[in-house]
């Protein structure tokens, strides 16, 4: 016979994780009057956050007092693509260092991304918005309601089809979900049927937008969706 284990696993369970779970929020929704709007744009590395970025500038530079934050580990890498793409004057870009885990210092501790946003409104009066980029990270992150008054969440084809299914509170939560490079779908076998069908699913009544930043170079319609958040008479 062969032998007994000396102890026993009884009955094996599946964990079901709820989708839209996200870490306790620490700060409480920041008051809006008198400061800029505050947009973060999240998602994992790679899946064109930056590119977003530097499309929102162009897009919405002449209309609207905007200035950028940046979020990296190590680097200012983020900050020097847009100051050397010249999307805005490289006065009204700020870099953030986390050390750490990219969500640490959007959501856990958002002092140093607060303190570069005063720094470019003392800088620059009057500021309509700021767009706080974060570090790239995996589904799980948002931002914290202190720090971004809206969030913007990013994935690409490029991941496949399947990620918008996978979940976390950066899919299901984020008042927008980009699924980006859509031009490329067919190169890595994403359906993009499947991706956008499952994204409403996860999303309910949240909205999503695909696009392709080489066929839409201004993002036209997140710009429209930033614009439509903004008081009529920014600018």
């Amino acid at each position: 016979m062969p032998a007994e284990h000396g102890h026993g696993h009884g009955h094996v369970h599946p964990v079901n994780f709820d989708p839209t779970a996200a870490e306790p929020d620490h700060y409480d929704q920041a008051p809006t009057a008198g400061r800029a709007y505050r947009i973060g744009i999240g998602g994992p590395v790679g899946s064109g956050k930056t590119a977003l970025t530097a499309a929102l500038c162009r897009a919405l530079g002449d209309e609207v007092n905007l200035a950028v934050v940046t979020n990296d580990i190590y680097t200012t890498e983020d900050a020097d693509f847009l100051r050397k793409a010249g999307v805005l004057d490289p006065e009204r870009i700020e870099a953030v260092q986390t050390g750490a885990c990219p969500h640490t210092a959007i959501r856990d501790d958002i002092t140093a991304n607060l303190d570069a946003v005063e720094r470019l409104e003392e800088r620059f009066p009057g500021l309509d918005l700021v767009i706080i980029e974060s570090g790239g990270d995996n589904l799980t992150a948002v931002f914290s309601r202190g720090l971004a008054d809206s969030q913007v969440f990013v994935v690409d084809v490029a991941g496949g089809d399947k990620v918008p299914r996978k979940g976390g509170p950066g899919v299901t939560t984020a008042d927008l979900l980009v699924i980006n490079k859509i031009d490329i779908a067919h190169l890595v076998g994403a359906d993009m049927d499947v991706m956008t069908s499952d994204a409403h699913r996860m999303r309910g009544e949240l909205p999503v937008i695909t696009q392709s930043l080489v066929d839409t170079p201004n993002a036209p319609a997140v710009a429209d969706w930033v614009r439509s958040l903004l008081p009529v008479n920014a600018g």
